[in-house]
Parts: C-alpha cells; structure tokens; sequence
C-alpha cells in the first residue's frame, strides 16, 4: 500500500502483474502485485531453487528442462509451492534497482543512486507503508484444520506448513516438534526418580549422565534430521546469493569494491566505537541491573521462610512462593524491555549485511537472558547451596515463565484481535468502491494484524527450555516433563497465532536453524560443567572425601573432563548429514565439475583457431 498513486513506471522491470485494488486521492492506495506462471517458472531458475528431477536426483530448476522434474504437469500452475511463488516476488520486488533514475518519480526528496533499491527507498521515505503476502483462506482452513484444530497424538503436516509458509517455519516448527519428541525419554526417567530416589544423589549420577550425553546426541541426531528434511525441500543444495547491504544499513555514497556498485559505505572503526563504548557499557548496566533485581527476590525470599518459621500457617506455607512468583514475572517483563533496547542498540551499531546485525543481536540478547534467567539458580546452587530452594525456583520459573509466554503471546493477541475484526468489517462497509468486497475486506483486516518479526523469539524460548532442563535437571528430574507438557501448549499456541494472530510472514529459504545451533550446543558445555558440580556438592559424594578437599576437587574435575570429552567424541562419530545424502550431495558437485569441464573444453575448441587457418 502507498500513500498516493505514484504511476507504475518503477514497476516495470520486475515484468510482475500490478493491479490497483483502490486509488483514491488523499487516503492509502492498495495495490495488488502477482505474476503469470512463466514469470513465476522463470523466477525460479533466477533465484536457484532446487527441485527433484524424474530421476529422483535433487537439480536446480532450469526453465529449459521444466517438463524433466517430478510433478511438472501441465503449464506448471501447481509446479511452485505457495510460500516459493510469494518468495520470487519478494526477490523481486527487492531486487527493483534504479539505473539512470535520480528519484522517485514525482517525489524528488526520495532520491535514488544506480543499484539502489527502489522498494526501500520508497519504504524509507514512507511513500511505501507496508508490503505483505495475503493469505490463501480456503488453504489456511484446510492447513489449519489438520493442524491444530484437532487435539490428538501425532505428527505435524511439516511440508504443509513448509508449502505455506515457507522453509524457515516449516524448519522452526519441525525443530519444536522434534525437540518435544526427544524430551520425552528424559521425562519418563525422571518421573521415578523424583518420586522414589529424591535424596538419594549417588542414583543421580547415572541420571545427569544419561542427561548429558542426551543433551549431546539430540543435538546431533537434529542435524542429521534436518539435512534430510532440507535435501528434500531443496533449500540444502541451494547456493548463497551474494548478501546484499541489509535495508536499514547508511552511510556516505561510495562503491563496492567486490561488486563495483554504487552502495552506502559506513566506517569500520566507527561501527566499533559505537559497540565498545556504546552497547558493551548498556549490556553491562542491563546486566547489573538484572543482578540487583535478583538480589532484591532473595530479601524477599528470605523474608518469607522467616515468617513461615514465626508462623506455621497454611498462609505462610503458600506465601513462600509469591517472592518466586513475582520474580518470574519481572524476568519476563525484562526480558522483553531489554529486547527492544538491543534492537535499538543493534539498529545504531549499522551493521552492513543482515547475518552480522542477527549474530550481534543474537548474542546481546542470550548474554542478558542467560543472566537473567539462570543467574537465581546458579546463585542457590553454588553460594546459598540451598538444593531445595533451588528445586522450588526451578519449578516456579518453569511453570509461571510458561504460563505468561502462552498468554502474552497468543490468547493476548487473539482476544485483542477478535474484537478488533468487527469494528473494521463495520469500517470496509461505509466504504464506497467499485471493487472485489472480499478482497477489499480481507486486506483491511490483515494489514491490521500485528507483524510476526521472525523465529527469533521462538528459538530462544526453546533455548532456555533446554537450559533449565539440561542444567539442573539432576536435582528437578521434572524439568524434562513440565518441559515436554509446555511445548505440546507451544505447538497449538504457535500455531494458531502463525494462522490468526499475525499477518502472513514472507517466505524464505533455509536449511538450518543457523546461529541458534551454536547456542544449543554452548549450553550443552555449560550443562556438564554445572552438573559435575552439583553432584560434586552432595552429601554422599562429600562422605567419600572427608579427608580431602583436594580429592574431591580433582576427582570432579576429572569426570567433568571425561563427559565434555565424551560430548565431543559423540559430536564427531555421528555425522552431520545420513551417507545417502552424503553421497548425493557428493554426485551432484562430481556432476557439476564434469558439466563445467566439458563446458570450458567446448568453449576452448570454439576459440582455438583451426589448421587450415594457421596454413594460410
């Protein structure tokens, strides 16, 4: 949608279908933007999908050979999945760049500069409000109807969800429901535990290390799933495009020395002054700030068990949860002010491409949340060694963290955005246009629906669900089993706000859960340090170094050592990818060398002059 009509001219190197849904002088003009099946066929070969061919080989598409893969039929109409149809005009639409153009036309402030992208010139200059993929009802009600509109035992449509929404959802919710499945092992063995071996800690030891080499093999089990998953979706095989500067990215005009395109250029050392002097003292004071907080919960803490003592009440018995309680409430509301704050903070360091400004909003984010979150427990474990106080925090973060993502979420939203729908079915009704009503209707309601802002939020849920389960599951064996009792909620929730809460995301290709496998496997380390010393700590383990502390240090020592070495022996015995694939993967870059080898040999023989021609 944009503000008035600016004609189509900019428009016409895409080769896409624009229709004017309204135009109206003063008030938004919504346009609708598509494009005919050999458009679509050919974008496809332009951005280097891989699709499976007759011979059940995994090949990038080629225009030219469209009738040689599997489940081409026809003109192709069904050829594309929707999520891959919306992708090539969002690559397109991106990839709008002005060539000899100095503005915008008709709006001489949005200036323009060769290979600047027209569509985030317009955005920037607010000529461009927003641009979104509507959604398919009679596809979203079939989707929705198999997917969470029934409780029941069984799998998620993954290829469904990925043929809707694209490769990163479909990867996200194929990682959740994978995540579910692998807890439930770690559930069922602790349920006896909790129950009949509560004090007995030399038991815990086979628990923590069945914990931590699970810890170690889901994690590479996944990526194993995963390729599979994404060979068969493609994105596995498909080649990185050249990243172009990230949409929020400025800085003095210059060119690009790799691409030799007129580009925005922005000073290194500035960047770096911006996030040492800037950011590292913010995440710094966020992290003090996160730290006294917790102080405070323990004054609070210790208050309760001492009233508790003066009184013996039922009251004072369930007042000994309400400091937990409210503790795990302003750790949700910090965490998600501090959230905003290091967008803020990652959108003024200016970083150039979209991967580096991720990892480093990644990584302020988990610094602070991992603090945050966990800085409580560590603190009950290791100075307070209070092992029942610590079981107590656990299961109260556990339970009350839950119990507000599930509301803020998605019940939040989806209650606000019920009664929102019918005052704007009343407002499309007083208007007076001579167009598609159900349309008309249906891009009113969605352009009023919150924006879903990617997985990130999501993964890092899950993370500190593994984080709680992983590291002090040996004294709360329940963890696994409130956790496993959270994701099923997760996948219904998820669900229904990807379906009814948020507008339609843009598809994307992926073949993995990128940055956020680094975070599991981080924590993985950090698990086995944390469990070591817990056991280190108990009773029974002290009765067999009375005599030496020095003993007991090295001997802890030693078996930490001996379970991060069996993380890493596990990490490189189970590959990455299954050997069929490896071995397709293998045949396909032998086939690509072969085909550029004859390709170069054929153009040398064109070039190489003939005999008769050297004779004369």
């Amino acid at each position: 949608m944009d503000k008035k009509k600016y004609g189509g001219k900019c428009l016409l190197g895409t080769q896409l279908l624009i229709k004017p849904l309204v135009i109206s002088e003063g008030e938004e003009n919504i346009y609708v933007v598509g494009a005919s099946t050999r458009r679509f066929l050919l974008g496809a070969e332009n951005v280097g999908f891989v699709k499976e061919s007759e011979d059940g080989t995994m090949r990038p598409f080629l225009y030219s050979n469209r009738t040689q893969y599997k489940n081409f039929m026809g003109d192709g109409g069904d050829f594309l999945t929707m999520a891959e149809c919306q992708y090539i005009i969002k690559h397109e639409l991106d990839n709008l760049r002005a060539q000899d153009e100095t503005n915008i036309p008709g709006y001489p402030q949005a200036k323009l500069y060769p290979g600047k992208s027209i569509i985030r010139r317009m955005q920037t200059s607010g000529l461009l409000i927003q641009v979104f993929p509507l959604h398919d009802k009679e596809e979203l009600k079939r989707l929705s109807f198999q997917w969470y509109h029934q409780v029941r035992f069984g799998y998620q449509p993954i290829d469904k969800i990925r043929h809707y929404f694209g490769d990163t959802i479909g990867l996200y919710f194929g990682f959740l429901e994978y995540f579910t499945l692998a807890l439930i092992p770690m559930a069922l063995i602790g349920i006896p535990y909790y129950f009949f071996a509560w004090e007995d800690y030399d038991k815990y030891v086979i628990f923590a290390t069945f914990n931590l080499v699970w810890s170690t093999v889901i994690l590479e089990v996944w990526k194993r799933y995963c390729s599979t998953m994404t060979y068969k979706w493609g994105t596995l095989l498909m080649k990185r495009e050249f990243e172009e500067p990230r949409p929020g990215f400025h800085g003095v005009l210059g060119v690009n020395p790799v691409t030799g395109k007129k580009e925005p250029t922005y000073s290194s050392l500035k960047r770096q002054l911006r996030i040492y002097l800037v950011s590292v003292p913010f995440v710094c004071l966020s992290l003090y700030v996160a730290i006294y907080v917790m102080m405070i919960y323990f004054d609070l803490e210790g208050w309760a068990i001492r009233y508790n003592h003066e009184q013996q009440s039922t009251f004072s018995g369930l007042l000994l949860f309400v400091p937990s309680i409210i503790y795990a409430v302003v750790i949700e509301i910090m965490n998600r002010i501090y959230r905003y704050a290091a967008e803020f903070l990652t959108n003024y360091e200016n970083h150039r491409l979209e991967s580096s400004h991720q990892n480093h909003l990644v990584l302020k984010v988990l610094v602070f949340n991992i603090v945050n979150c966990f800085a409580s427990l560590f603190y009950i474990a290791f100075v307070m060694c209070d092992l029942k106080l610590l079981r107590q925090s656990l299961a109260t973060l556990l339970i009350t963290s839950q119990i507000l993502n599930q509301f803020v979420e998605s019940l939040l939203p989806y209650w606000m955005q019920k009664r929102q729908k019918t005052q704007i079915k009343k407002k499309v009704k007083l208007l007076k246009v001579d167009t598609d009503f159900s349309l008309l209707e249906q891009v009113h309601l969605e352009k009023e629906m919150d924006t879903y802002l990617g997985t990130f939020d999501d993964y890092l849920e899950l993370f500190l669900l593994f984080g709680y389960v992983s590291l002090f599951s040996c004294v709360y064996p329940l963890a696994a089993l409130l956790a496993v009792l959270n994701n099923v909620t997760e996948l219904y929730s998820d669900a229904l706000k990807m379906c009814r809460v948020f507008k339609r995301p843009f598809a994307a290709p992926s073949s993995s859960i990128g940055v956020w496998m680094l975070a599991f496997e981080t924590m993985g380390i950090i698990a086995v340090v944390t469990n070591c010393t817990l056991l280190g700590m108990s009773p029974q383990v002290h009765s067999f170094f009375q005599d030496s502390k020095l003993d007991l240090f090295l001997t802890v020592t030693a078996i930490e050592h001996a379970l991060l070495a069996l993380k890493f022996i596990l990490a490189f015995v189970i590959p990455n990818k299954p050997y069929d694939i490896r071995i397709k993967l293998a045949r396909l870059e032998f086939e690509s060398m072969e085909a550029l080898k004859q390709k170069q040999q054929m153009k040398l023989s064109l070039d190489s002059p003939t005999d008769d021609a050297i004779d004369s």
